[in-house]
């Protein structure tokens, strides 16, 4: 018997014992579908995990996000839908993560603030505060995106037009002025898909913030000295729609590239070790088989969860696959050695 077909069996009679939804069309070589959305709102970007392995998967729908409202929907670590948390319409989810007390931020894209969530998270929940980045809709060209929290609390935000980080320190006061901006974070003229700035990660130490920017297909390194930004640097290049990253436990940055339908895995200088997921197709349900628009990653319990977004950016009609998607998916991808 083969290596592959072993290991996938083996994960196979893992996944049903766990009680994991499996489908024909799952690749066990390295995706599958972890979670499938109910209906309505579609197009998950943001995503998150709590401390008990939830997942929470936001709805980046613009059908939809003014008139009904996006949502967040909370998976069990089976991949079945616990709860939906709904969004006042008008709001539309991109980054989220949680902080050390178990608290969940939201960064509104649209009306450039951060909102925040105390549990317990249900149908009933709504934003316990607002954070006020962008001073509305888009001022000064300003889109929130990803968000992330370094060793003390304090939480950073991208700015995917305006080329720009935002900084919320831990006892919730805002700074003022960006944290740190340079042309090298903006889309530019060429830019496609049109977000610079996007995701973010910390190196262990915490001296170096990693930074994507989705529209030049790069990851950025910002140093950091007492953790104040100094100079800026290229780590990758070429990485086709750089969006969501993060580290794993053997200090691999993950990188999901939405414009490949992959994710990819860089060493410490910035080359490309291992490569996850493709695109395989519209299936019979109307969902991506495989990665289809990968957003955003967050890595729990040992397998990273990918939102596949499928969306729709060029305003030819008939020329992109996620024109055909009509069941939106969130995948699972477990890392080998973890």
């Amino acid at each position: 018997m083969g290596t592959h077909l072993l290991r996938g069996i083996v994960i196979l009679a893992l996944l049903i014992l766990l009680g994991v939804p499996v489908h024909a069309d799952d690749d066990l070589n390295g995706v599958v579908r972890f979670a499938t959305l109910p209906p309505g709102p579609g197009h998950p970007e943001g995503i998150a995990a709590d401390s008990d392995g939830n997942i929470y998967a936001a709805t980046f729908d613009f059908a939809t996000g003014f008139t009904t409202g996006n949502v967040i929907h909370i998976f069990s670590r089976n991949g079945r839908l616990r709860d939906t948390i709904p969004l006042t319409p008008g709001v539309f989810p991109l980054g989220m993560a949680f902080d050390g007390a178990g608290n969940l931020y939201v960064a509104d894209f649209f009306n450039g603030d951060i909102l925040k969530f105390e549990p317990p998270f249900n149908a009933s929940s709504t934003a316990d505060a607002t954070f006020d980045i962008c001073g509305g809709a888009f001022v000064d060209g300003c889109a929130l995106n990803a968000i992330t929290f370094d060793a003390n609390g304090n939480l950073y935000v991208s700015d995917s037009f305006g080329g720009r980080i935002f900084r919320i320190f831990s006892d919730g006061t805002v700074e003022p002025n960006p944290f740190f901006s340079d042309p090298l974070l903006t889309p530019g003229s060429h830019a496609f898909p049109p977000f610079g700035a996007n995701g973010l990660a910390f190196n262990a130490g915490g001296t170096v913030l990693f930074i994507a920017n989705t529209a030049d297909d790069r990851i950025l390194k910002l140093n950091l000295v007492g953790g104040a930004p100094t100079t800026l640097e290229t780590f990758a290049e070429s990485i086709n729609g750089a969006d969501g990253i993060l580290f794993d436990g053997q200090g691999r940055l993950w990188v999901a590239a939405n414009q490949a339908d992959e994710l990819v895995a860089l060493n410490a200088n910035g080359r490309v070790v291992e490569r996850r997921g493709s695109f395989e197709g519209i299936g019979p349900d109307g969902a991506p088989r495989g990665l289809l628009f990968p957003a955003s990653i967050v890595l729990s319990r040992g397998s990273i969860f990918v939102t596949n977004a499928a969306l729709v950016l060029t305003p030819a009609v008939g020329d992109e696959p996620e024109e055909d998607v009509t069941t939106f998916t969130v995948s699972r991808i477990p890392l080998r050695g973890h």
